[in-house]
């Protein structure tokens, strides 16, 4: 019988995994600027939401694409610096390999605004037939 290796578990071990994904996310906000533009994007959504009072499938709509924008963009940035150490010089493959990763985070804003539209264009409509 094969022994176990795996470490038990530590629940210290676990907040300290939670402070480096933290430290993750902070970093990503810090040095890159698309992520910048993608949390300013964020906040004008969030302060539309409550002035709009959209209602709760709404918030997990936007939620879930605001999410995936974040994952998409952590994922390409990881990759890109990952790329970049593996090889520092220009490469035509490492250069295909940002472009879809750069590719898969303009997909995921695009449904995202697609996404917003589709929640908040009714809404800003009712409110300006209200007005004439």
């Amino acid at each position: 019988m094969k022994k176990n290796d795996s470490e038990p578990f530590r629940l210290r071990k676990r907040l300290i995994s939670f402070r480096f994904a933290f430290n993750g996310i902070k970093k990503l906000i810090k040095n890159e600027h698309n992520a910048r533009i993608h949390l300013v994007a964020l906040i004008a959504v969030i302060l539309l939401g409550i002035m709009l009072k959209i209602g709760l499938v709404e918030w997990i709509a936007i939620s879930i694409v605001s999410g995936i924008v974040f994952v998409a963009e952590l994922f390409n940035s990881a990759i890109e610096k990952l790329a970049d150490f593996i090889e520092p010089n220009r490469n035509e493959k490492i250069g295909l390999i940002k472009d879809y990763c750069a590719g898969a985070v303009l997909v995921a804003a695009l449904i995202s605004v697609v996404v917003g539209g589709l929640i908040f264009i009714p809404k800003i409509i009712e409110i300006i037939k209200t007005l004439y």
